[in-house]
């Protein structure tokens, strides 16, 4: 289980909810979920999803930074680092 949780900057936790929502509703086989706080710190952002293996896991991250490398028209990173403060990602094997 991959779990991201981020800190929106103030006012644009829901555009950056919605943003991530979009992006991963194009990712093949995806299982999980965006989140909004409700009772946590607030702009808060989590984002929850499972993965069969770390190998997976990385395979999506190297696909994913070669398609930006591909696509990329300008020295500006993407939009959606412009709307969170602070972010940390953990990786959590799920006991069966």
């Amino acid at each position: 289980m991959i779990r991201e949780t981020f800190t929106a900057i103030p006012g644009h936790a829901h555009e950056l909810a919605d943003m991530m929502k979009s992006d991963m509703s194009s990712w093949p086989d995806f299982k999980g979920h965006v989140l909004l706080d409700m009772v946590t710190d607030y702009n808060q952002i989590v984002i929850e999803y499972e993965i069969n293996s770390l190998k997976e896991f990385e395979d999506m991250m190297t696909d994913m930074k070669n398609q930006q490398s591909k696509t990329k028209k300008s020295s500006r990173p993407p939009k959606y680092t412009e709307l969170y403060q602070t972010g940390k990602r953990e990786i959590f094997k799920i006991v069966e």
